[in-house]
């Protein structure tokens, strides 16, 4: 195939293309003689900047959507568009790739490589996409300083609490400037305290201009976002926006 043109999310020239675009999208598992449609027709747009929430109850589809989302699966039909690139088109090594660059991922249980320090664990995607010794030092160390770690870069997964070990976790997915910051439950091991300072970063990195993608099914999770998808039954039931008073 064609070579995949990958640049970086905040390239100097942007694209004229949205962040991210879903046309009638459909995925159907085949368990023995059982076909479980896990979504039907999902069609949504995601515009560079955007701050959303999807929900939906166990079932909705939300999981099989978020793979799909992440380049983790692909649709059975229709269509996905990341970052004016069409995933149909992308053969496996390509994809790899892609979602290594272009998609900043962000789990609930952190990821974190155990005794590996905080700078290492965040410069891991750069090492992956080739990224030079000397350059890959600098882009993690400013991306732990965007998330209030620069004092904390020599420090292990065990020494660090919970909430900083999601805040190395959010470093590791901006670190590669990437298309979406593509975060599933990423409150869902923390106090309430420390999940308002996690929440309160996904804004800042909002208003920073990060493309930001929460999988909750949390009502006060998602009401930190502009935008919130609902799923029920692997169709979108709801989609909406809302004013947000200034969060900064």
């Amino acid at each position: 195939m064609a070579d995949v043109a990958v640049e970086p999310a905040g390239a100097e020239l942007e694209p004229a293309y949205p962040a991210l675009a879903m046309r009638d999208v459909t995925k159907t598992y085949v368990l023995g003689a059982v076909s479980v449609h896990a979504l039907r027709g999902v069609s949504f747009t995601v515009e560079r900047g955007e701050h959303m929430a999807i929900m939906g109850a166990s079932g909705s589809g939300k999981s099989t959507l978020m793979n799909i989302l992440g380049c983790l699966d692909i649709p059975t039909t229709g269509r996905y568009v990341l970052d004016g690139i069409d995933v149909r088109d992308v053969d496996e090594y390509d994809l790899a790739q892609i979602r290594n660059r272009m998609i900043g991922f962000v789990f609930q249980s952190f990821n974190l490589i155990p005794r590996t320090s905080a700078l290492s664990n965040v410069e891991l995607p750069l090492v992956y996409a080739g990224v030079k010794g000397k350059e890959r030092r600098r882009r993690a160390l400013e991306a732990l300083e965007q998330v209030g770690l620069a004092d904390r870069v020599e420090h292990m997964p065990n020494e660090l609490s919970g909430g900083q070990q999601q805040r190395v976790a959010i470093a590791r997915a901006i670190v590669t400037n990437p298309a979406i910051i593509l975060a599933d439950e990423p409150t869902g091991n923390l106090d309430s305290v420390a999940s308002a300072e996690i929440m309160q970063l996904f804004v800042r990195l909002h208003h920073e201009g990060h493309t930001v993608l929460l999988i909750t099914h949390e009502d006060e999770i998602a009401s930190h976002t502009e935008r919130v998808v609902v799923l029920r039954d692997g169709h979108i039931v709801e989609d909406r926006r809302r004013e947000l008073v200034s969060e900064r």
